[in-house]
């Protein structure tokens, strides 16, 4: 479905549920989900792993360290438990280098291939990533949206998309209840969610 067909239906559907709501992503406009794939996948998900509670600066500095500390070697290959000390000295925590090394190590295995990857549904991918100690739930939203493109993900462990429509709807209406009327195309809601965030005033 094209983003502007999208975009209307969700003005329409919104507008069932709270004016506020409806407003808020009629203001926004057509919102698109780009895929991030250019990495590969178990280097895009230790990156992501690295910049997790952190500012977009603070993530971007210790990434750029971790990948000198490689020196031209392959990431995956780099991620290792003989490197602990190394990685720490860029500025990952204990349990980051612990969840990086435990995922290239799967990589190293055969485990996170690419294709293997996409060929899976949604929720067959988070059950296999998720088994990876360190990485939950919002990690395996995130990756299903943003490097496979999935359209119909509601990320309901993050913060600022559950807090936001709870505002824009009630507090006391379960957002993914909520979130379910916007099926199939759920991780446009929480696109919205963030934009308007990002569009409030200081």
């Amino acid at each position: 479905m094209p983003h502007r067909a999208i975009h209307a239906r969700f003005v329409d559907t919104a507008r069932e549920l709270s004016p506020a709501l409806s407003d808020a992503i009629a203001a926004l406009g057509p919102v698109e989900l780009t895929s991030r794939a250019d990495l590969p996948f178990a280097d895009y998900l230790c990156r992501a792993i690295t910049g997790q509670q952190l500012s977009v600066k603070a993530a971007k500095t210790i990434w750029g360290r971790v990948e000198d500390s490689a020196g031209g070697t392959p990431l995956i290959e780099h991620f290792h438990y003989a490197n602990t000390d190394l990685l720490r000295s860029c500025g990952l925590s204990g349990a980051k280098t612990k969840t990086v090394c435990a995922i290239a190590a799967l990589a190293r295995q055969g485990e996170l291939k690419d294709d293997d990857l996409r060929a899976m549904s949604a929720a067959e991918r988070t059950a296999h990533i998720t088994a990876i100690w360190g990485v939950g739930q919002w990690t395996a939203d995130m990756m299903n949206m943003f490097w496979f493109g999935e359209p119909d993900i509601w990320p309901d462990g993050d913060v600022a998309a559950r807090k936001t429509l709870e505002r824009l709807t009630s507090p006391r209406r379960k957002t993914v209840r909520t979130a379910a009327r916007f099926a199939p195309h759920r991780s446009y809601l929480a696109l919205y969610m963030w934009r308007h965030v990002d569009a409030k005033p200081a």
